[in-house]
């Protein structure tokens, strides 16, 4: 299985049509339709449900989509790097992490990082915690920054200076909206709206031990990985959405307030890296950047 089969792959599945797909990658139509019956006879599997004027994907071909995705990402990597060796340090550094307020302490160290060396291009991935360490694990990412709970037990890690405060985003007019904290009882009944890493059942999810037996009693309508479409939800009084705190601009939102948690419930995060990983010169200046300053 060649590299550009499966790029020539990619180019059809995005343009959903065969010859949009050759026009676009410059190639012979024909000689594009040999290669995807060629790379289907290989696996063994139907990859693309022919239409009159459209092919789509079948599921083996949404399989094979997100390998080749990844595979290529890989690839585009390793050639990123090995160009710029022996070049003044330039490159790209890919990092991934979940929503958090506390990501500023990641945008101060490179800022400072770029003055020094303007021709780093960075690479933000935004995703769960699941997401992220699936990435990292597959080399996709050189840097991931993990909300607790998460095992960090396999990698190596720099815990950061602050801690995200979990709480409440509601609307202004809400009954909750007068009270200074929230408790568990407050919540039961009410519509809420949770994160998914919130509500994952894990050993030492300081969130769910939080409600501990009531968790089983609360009414969740929703839930999210980022918190940007949620809002739009909590905007409209559908509920409360369980978050932490900076996430939902409550000085943009005016109809929007936050309320913490009580007994408080607080989450450290962590820079984590893959152990024995061997770095790109810009990762490695990086590196030294976080293990200086924080």
């Amino acid at each position: 299985m060649e590299i550009q089969v499966l790029r020539n792959f990619l180019a059809v599945a995005r343009e959903g049509n065969i010859t949009n797909a050759a026009n676009h990658i410059h190639i012979a139509q024909p000689s594009l339709s040999r290669q995807i019956k060629n790379l289907e006879d290989e696996l063994g599997q139907k990859l693309f449900t022919r239409g009159s004027h459209s092919v789509s994907l079948t599921p083996e071909g949404m399989i094979l989509r997100k390998r080749a995705e990844d595979v290529i990402a890989m690839v585009d990597k390793i050639e990123d790097e090995f160009y710029t060796m022996g070049e003044s340090i330039s490159g790209d550094i890919h990092i991934g992490g979940g929503e958090t307020y506390v990501f500023r302490y990641i945008v101060d160290i490179l800022k400072n990082l770029q003055k020094d060396y303007p021709n780093i291009h960075y690479h933000l991935y935004s995703g769960n915690a699941a997401e992220i360490t699936e990435r990292l694990d597959k080399g996709l990412l050189d840097f991931g920054l993990l909300m607790q709970p998460a095992d960090i037990t396999k990698y190596n890690y720099i815990n950061l200076p602050e801690r995200d405060i979990w709480g409440i985003v509601m609307r202004k007019d809400s009954p909750l909206a007068k009270k200074e904290s929230i408790t568990c009882e407050d919540l039961i009944g009410l519509p809420l709206i949770c994160s998914r890493q919130s509500i994952q059942k894990m050993e030492g999810n300081t969130f769910t031990d939080w409600f501990g037996e009531k968790l089983e009693q609360m009414n969740i309508i929703a839930t999210f990985s980022l918190v940007y479409n949620a809002v739009f939800m909590v905007q409209q009084g559908m509920g409360y959405m369980v978050t932490v705190d900076n996430l939902a601009n409550t000085t943009v939102n005016p109809d929007l307030c936050f309320r913490p948690l009580f007994p408080i419930v607080e989450a450290g995060l962590a820079i984590v890296w893959k152990k024995y990983q061997v770095f790109s010169a810009p990762a490695e200046k990086l590196l030294e950047q976080f293990q200086k300053l924080l």
